[in-house]
């Protein structure tokens, strides 16, 4: 995809992703309607509902060409004959948006034969807006986000503050011993991302298996601030794959990344290709 189009992409990204945002803040609050989808897939709202239609009819009519994936809508194999695909979270962290909590997420990414090209993840009632296109850096709010690494910190992982929920630091899942590192939370897994990229914190980790819903636009973001991220295996991701899931999810700077998977994976080689 050449550059300008990615640049096309983004910004047909950031006007999707802010008319999500007014959706989301006039159900905001106001106690909408629920379900709990089953199959321990958690709750969907109509604010859900509602974002999902619009981003869907609004982004597929731009780009009448590329396929479609969604939390929020049935998959459609389809898609798997699309160079590029829209991948979707009408609202990352809907248990937070439920609760009255503000850090809920649109996360939107233009996948291209398994890699993002374009990205945006908006957190519409905390006004912070994190975009970036493939080779063309990241930003937040408009400021470009190079790459955060608190000063003396380089490799090390006593200190360092990382964002995971609490099962993800369970002695049974390191093998090489569980790191000695500040636990942090934030209910969206792509606003954890987002926060890596910004340098807010240092690193973020998931082990189990990851929608690509969730992360495939923040890893972007994360990726051209100069993050490493990849799976669990030190692979880096793939999306929009006919199974939509990844094999957990590992960022930080790159020393710290290498900390990290040599607890995860001691004798291993680390491959991010």
């Amino acid at each position: 995809m050449p550059e300008n189009e990615r640049a096309h992409d983004l910004a047909l990204l950031t006007e999707a992703a802010r008319a999500a945002g007014t959706i989301a803040a006039r159900h905001f609050g106001q106690g909408p309607r629920q379900w709990d989808k089953g199959g321990g897939q958690g709750p969907v709202t109509e604010a859900d509902l509602e974002i999902d239609a619009m981003l869907r009819a609004r982004l597929t009519a731009a780009r009448p060409g590329y396929g479609w994936l969604s939390e929020e809508s049935a998959d459609d194999p389809a898609r798997l004959a699309r160079r590029s695909v829209f991948v979707v979270d009408p609202i990352d962290g809907t248990r937070a948006f439920i609760d009255g909590q503000k850090s809920f997420a649109h996360a939107l990414a233009v996948v291209e034969r398994g890699a993002p090209v374009a990205a945006v993840v908006h957190l519409p009632l905390m006004d912070l807006t994190y975009a970036a296109a493939q080779g063309q850096g990241a930003w937040l709010n408009g400021a470009r986000l190079t790459l955060p690494l608190r000063k003396g910190l380089e490799g090390r992982l006593e200190g360092a503050r990382v964002l995971a929920a609490r099962p993800q630091l369970a002695p049974e899942m390191w093998p090489g011993g569980v790191p000695p590192v500040e636990r942090h939370f934030r209910p969206s897994l792509a606003w954890r991302l987002a926060l890596v990229a910004e340098g807010a914190f240092d690193a973020m980790l998931t082990l189990r298996q990851t929608w690509d819903w969730d992360v495939a636009a923040a890893s972007l973001i994360a990726q051209e601030a100069g993050i490493t991220v990849t799976d669990r295996q030190g692979l880096a991701p793939r999306f929009a794959r006919p199974d939509p899931r990844s094999d957990g999810i590992i960022a930080a700077a790159p020393a710290l990344h290498a900390a990290l998977m040599a607890r995860l994976r001691p004798g291993a080689a680390t491959a991010t290709a």
